[in-house]
């Protein structure tokens, strides 16, 4: 279910937020931030692995990066600039700590055709929609969303908090974030779900 770069990708991003969130307050803080950080995450790409299965595609996760920096086309970086791993830091440091950037990852889709053949018979897309593609990124907000409530109602207070926080950044509508994906499957379904979020993370900035 995992390839070996997808685990990497994880794991480094879970450090790198570990560090950004508890900025190495003391070991415990670094471990305790660095669990939640990795349910979080986990959460988050089980849900649209899930998914992804149920369309007949395969779920890949990856570090988010950028190439370009304009908009003409030889305004683009030499080597991708892995923002994903770059943005917790810089944010963290410029807040001291009070703002940190929780998209550190984006997710490639590619469709299996036998299994949707299978499925949906053998007279069917071979290559995913781009209302399927946001649909996947939904299920793993959502599930953000739910064990956000889950931790809550368990006393969990930073667990919930953290998944509150990775939803509302993930939706954010532009490059190859989720929010992205979703706002270019459905318009609606983006401003739906943003609202819920929105709200959600002034839940938790104000009252969790």
């Amino acid at each position: 279910m995992f390839t070996k770069e997808e685990v990497g990708a994880i794991l480094v991003s879970v450090l790198v937020l570990g560090f950004a969130i508890s900025l190495i307050k003391s070991f415990y803080d670094f471990v305790y931030v660095s669990f939640a950080v990795f349910a979080v995450i986990l959460v988050n790409i089980l849900a649209k692995k899930i998914a992804g299965f149920y369309f007949g595609s395969s779920i890949e996760s990856r570090i988010w990066e950028v190439e370009r920096f304009g908009f003409k086309p030889h305004h683009h970086f030499r080597k991708p600039l892995p923002a994903g791993l770059l943005f917790p830091i810089i944010f963290s440091v410029l807040s001291f700590g009070y703002v940190v950037w929780m998209a550190p990852l984006v997710f490639d889709i590619k469709a299996k055709v036998y299994k949707a053949a299978r499925r949906y018979g053998i007279y069917t897309f071979s290559e995913i929609s781009e209302w399927h593609i946001g649909l996947i990124a939904v299920a793993g907000i959502v599930a953000n969303l739910f064990f956000a409530i889950i931790g809550y109602l368990i006393g969990f207070e930073d667990f919930a908090r953290l998944n509150v926080y990775f939803a509302f950044f993930n939706m954010l509508p532009f490059s190859d974030l989720d929010g992205n994906k979703i706002l270019f499957g459905s318009e609606t379904l983006w401003s739906f779900l943003a609202s819920i979020v929105f709200i959600a993370t002034l839940i938790a900035v104000f009252t969790i």
